[in-house]
Formats: structure tokens, C-alpha cells, sequence
């Protein structure tokens, strides 16, 4: 069996996951408009109504941007915890809304999902397991510091959407005024190139395949320094880095350890008429 995933977008200005396995599919987050979700799937071949559910990992808007009028339009089901969903402001169709808790495993279709409870400066944030025939694909982005759940969570993954989010001398010589350093770095941000790659050298198994480096920053990071850097250390893993700009292509991950082949530009799925 294999799993098919994307970055849809993943940035500050936006974050969307997909994973699905051929026949149905979840996201994780809906930080962009519900428009450019619908032609960035439709450009990959994918098929929107295939959506059995929309996680959301906490309430800032590079996350929950386009969540109410995709969850809406396709009557798509919305997975979050109440404190989150108390500081969007949002309000959910009562049949669309499923509140879940920490680390309890959710059953969507084929698929199982666990969410777990991270550091970052929002009210209840959480990161995500999404797991299919046994195979594992993790999205861990908007970590302020890497804790043991982080850590379990990792090794146990086939592929990852893993924050890189800084890299440190970049961040020191920047623009951005102190408090806003200080609130990137301070435990309760994001992860640095260095953060991450100490966390993928020290935690990854021979069963990782692909590590997709995840909500870069525009000011403070490269994406070329942080593909040398990964690249160096792959030893046969996938380095991918998800842009910020544009989807990017369907990868499949399989569950022996070996890197799996971009998927061809044949699109997997029929095109979705809107």
C-alpha cells in the first residue's frame, strides 16, 4: 500500500497538508483561501470531494484561512479542540464540528489520525500522526522547541512535514525587532534549521523515507541553505522543501525504507469540475 502527499502550502502566509491514499483523503489546515486550495488540488489532479476531514492544529490565521467556506462548500467535517476553536472565533456547522483531546486516536475512512499537544504560542496547539495501512506521515510544523512527544512521534513516521523554520545567524542579522527574535526562538515559536536537523539525525529510522522541510521563513531562511544542509546528512532520505509560493508535486510514500519516486505528471487522481 502506499500513501500520496502534498504541501498545498506551507509558509506564513498559509498552510495546507494533504494526505490521501487514492480514494479519500484529509488535510491538515486550511490557512489559505478555500479559492486557491481549489485550483492548486485541481492543478494536481486532486480530487476535493475525496476530503473526509480537515484538522486544524491551532488557531492563527496561516492555518484556519480558508477553513469556513471549504469546510462549508463541501461539507467537509472539521476536526479541532475547543480552545482553539474558541479563539478563531469561527463558527462551525454543528454536523461539520468534531472536537477531539490530546493523543486520543480519531477514525477517518481507512485512515487514523492522532493528534499531539506541542509547544507553540497559541492556545491549544497541536501536531498530527495521519497513519494508513501502517504507514506513517507526520506534519510538525509551528514547534517552538522539540519535546519527547515530538520525538516518538518522529521516529515512528515513513514521511515528514517537518518545521525548519530559521536559520540562526539569518535571524540574528534581520530585520525584525528584538521581541519578535526573541518570540521566534523563545520555546513557544519555531524550530530552527538547527533545531530540526538535530531532531532528524538523532530520531529518524531506517524506516523514514522522506522529510519535506516545512514553513520556511521569507526573511530568515534559504531555501537552497537548508536543502545543502538536510542533503548532506540524507543518507538515501528525500529532502524536500515546501514552498511557500505553489503546491508542490504528489509524492508517494511506501512503507519499506526506501525512497519512493515522484509520482509521474500523469495526474494520479481525475480532475475535480468546480
Amino acid at each position: 500500500m502506499s500513501l500520496y502527499v502534498t504541501s498545498i502550502n506551507s509558509g506564513s502566509n498559509g498552510n495546507c497538508y494533504y494526505v490521501g491514499n487514492g480514494r479519500e483523503a484529509v488535510l491538515i489546515d486550511a490557512g489559505i483561501s478555500c479559492r486557491e486550495i481549489e485550483r492548486r488540488m485541481t492543478r494536481l489532479g486532486l480530487s476535493i470531494p475525496s476530503i473526509k476531514a480537515i484538522f486544524i492544529s491551532h488557531e492563527h490565521s496561516d492555518h484556519i484561512k480558508g477553513l469556513c467556506r471549504l469546510s462549508l462548500k463541501y461539507r467537509i467535517p472539521v476536526y479541532i479542540n475547543q480552545r482553539t476553536l474558541t479563539a478563531t472565533g469561527f463558527f462551525i456547522a454543528p454536523e461539520l464540528l468534531h472536537l477531539f483531546h490530546a493523543s486520543d486516536p480519531i477514525q477517518i475512512g481507512d485512515f487514523q489520525i492522532t493528534p499531539f499537544a506541542k509547544y507553540h504560542d497559541a492556545a491549544d496547539p497541536y501536531s498530527f500522526v495521519v497513519e494508513g495501512g501502517s504507514i506513517r506521515i507526520g506534519v510538525f510544523t509551528d514547534i517552538g522547541r522539540v519535546c519527547e512527544r515530538v520525538q516518538h512521534h518522529f521516529s515512528q513516521c515513513h514521511a515528514v512535514f517537518l518545521e525548519a523554520n530559521y536559520d540562526d545567524d539569518l535571524l540574528d542579522r534581520g530585520r525584525y525587532p528584538y521581541f519578535l527574535k526573541n518570540r521566534i526562538r523563545g520555546g513557544y515559536g519555531h524550530l530552527s534549521n538547527k533545531q530540526a536537523l538535530e531532531l532528524f539525525l538523532n530520531h529518524r529510522t531506517d524506516n523514514l523515507s522522506h522529510l519535506f522541510l516545512s514553513h520556511l521563513s521569507k526573511d530568515n531562511n534559504c531555501p537552497n541553505l537548508v536543502t545543502e544542509l538536510f542533503s548532506t546528512h540524507a543518507n538515501g532520505v528525500k529532502i524536500v522543501v515546501a514552498s511557500r509560493y505553489e503546491e508542490s508535486p504528489i509524492f508517494e510514500v511506501k512503507r519499506w525504507s526506501q525512497p519512493a519516486d515522484l509520482i509521474p505528471e500523469i495526474p494520479l487522481f481525475p480532475k475535480t469540475l468546480f
